[in-house]
């Protein structure tokens, strides 16, 4: 078999120690322990009359930098013991993907540092003003820092964008309650499902006409269709791509998603949609979590300030998560499994030699995504017998409140990765023809999208943002 072969072929199944590595050694099993174990510590104090208010610290809204740094002064202690609890936590999960700590703990630090600044200037009094929403900041100023400076190579080994972004989502479904994704969840399942064979095919077939190998077209499908990145990685591995198959899809994902962060938004707030209808919209165009979460929460700083817009900042990223995680991401599984069927059977030779099996899907299944229907089970299950006014009183302020500011340090922390692992010139490599048929579904994306997320579903998405 050759070396092309070996790298895509599935692992020979056998009950061992080595079930158990690709349990403590995969990132999503480990986003998933340590989301939880934040949830599951949050209800413990909170059950106890606690809270993990302290540990939870973020600076708060400010107006001159006098004021800023004798905030940061007077909770400097906090941020120490966030840090080295953030540093445990995801030591351990790095450590059990194989990162040595002796590199992964230093970057962290940088990482954990240059947030502090980001996350500050994101409560500034005049940041609504100027649309300077911590993600989007996170992202701009990475971007600049890794294109205008030279960072030494070690520091890459904190710049984890899946492992924070997945730990994000676990946090996520902390703040969701399940009656909520079972009540949108089937919409939004419909939605994904039009919109992912819709953007497939077109990319698809218009990579087949332009001369491109079957491979790269399923890639580059998978990629603008499911999830970005992990579907591009995950779909080149069950047709057999080429080993530079995945870096073009991944590459064009990472550059329209960037795009998208501002245009969708933009789009949006000049059409004056709610946010619950601009969050779905976001989840249908968007092809990577942690951008789109990042658009959605741009999107949702407009709340309250621009009067068009009905709904609050945390009904975008609802609807979103609810399009995007819960209606796209969970279909990873499927499509691999699918198209290892067809690139086996259907397509000349391509490397894949091993029989596909209904267990593809369990293997290539997004794990966080189990994690985040946990938390908010865990969430749903604890808060039953509350009634509405005490659900929004203490037990949001004292238990969701907390999980929710531990959810935004780990999304910062992720936007920061994407713009400092995102150089332009590596942007530039792709080549023209698959920019153009990436380029195809992202029209049928974002017009299909929109279609459905005003007119055909517009009515649910519009009650969630009430």
């Amino acid at each position: 078999m050759s070396a092309e072969a070996n790298l895509y072929a599935k692992p020979v199944r056998r009950f061992s120690w080595d079930r158990l590595g690709a349990i403590f050694g995969n990132e999503d099993w480990w986003a998933v322990w340590i989301g939880l174990a934040i949830v599951v510590l949050a209800v413990a104090l909170f059950e106890r009359g606690g809270s993990l208010k302290w540990l939870a610290v973020s600076p708060k809204k400010w107006s001159t930098l006098p004021e800023l740094a004798g905030q940061l002064g007077s909770h400097a202690l906090q941020y120490v013991a966030l840090f080295i609890s953030w540093t445990i936590l995801l030591g351990i999960g790095a450590r059990g993907v194989g990162l040595r700590l002796e590199r992964f703990a230093p970057s962290f630090a940088f990482l954990f540092v240059l947030t502090i600044p980001i996350f500050a200037l994101g409560v500034w009094d005049q940041a609504a003003r100027y649309s300077l929403e911590p993600p989007v900041v996170a992202l701009i100023v990475g971007l600049l820092i890794s294109n205008f400076a030279r960072l030494p190579s070690w520091l890459e080994a904190g710049f984890r964008v899946e492992y924070y972004i997945k730990i994000g989502i676990v946090l996520l479904g902390a703040t969701l309650p399940l009656t909520l994704i079972l009540w949108a969840g089937p919409i939004a399942i419909v939605q994904a499902s039009i919109i992912s064979l819709a953007t497939f095919g077109v990319i698809y077939f218009v990579a087949i006409r332009l001369g491109l190998d079957r491979r790269l077209a399923a890639t580059l499908g998978a990629g603008g269709a499911i999830c970005g990145v992990s579907a591009s990685i995950a779909v080149a591995g069950a047709v057999g791509a080429k080993k530079e198959h995945a870096p073009i899809a991944i590459t064009l994902v990472v550059l329209w998603a960037i795009v998208m962060v501002f245009v969708l938004p933009l789009a949006s707030r000049a059409l004056g949609l709610s946010t619950g209808v601009a969050g779905a919209w976001i989840g249908s165009s968007e092809f990577a979590d942690a951008t789109g979460l990042a658009a959605a929460q741009f999107y949702g700083g407009y709340a309250g300030h621009d009067p068009r817009i009905i709904g609050s900042a945390d009904t975008a990223v609802a609807s979103f998560t609810l399009m995007k995680v819960v209606g796209r991401d969970i279909w990873i599984g499927v499509w691999a499994f699918v198209l290892s069927i067809v690139a086996s059977t259907r397509w000349e030779k391509t490397g894949v030699d091993v029989r596909p099996d209904a267990g593809v899907i369990w293997r290539r299944f997004p794990k966080f995504v189990l994690g985040f229907l946990v938390a908010s089970l865990i969430i749903t299950a604890f808060s039953r017998h509350l009634t509405y006014s005490a659900f929004a009183t203490n037990f949001t302020s004292d238990l969701v409140a907390p999980i929710k500011d531990l959810r935004t340090w780990a999304f910062t922390f992720c936007f920061l990765s994407i713009g400092l692992t995102t150089r332009f010139r590596d942007l530039a490599a792709a080549g023209a023809r698959p920019f153009w048929a990436f380029t195809s579904g992202v029209a049928v994306n974002v017009l299909l999208g929109l279609l459905l997320s005003t007119v055909i579903f517009g009515a649910y998405w519009s009650r969630l943002a009430q």
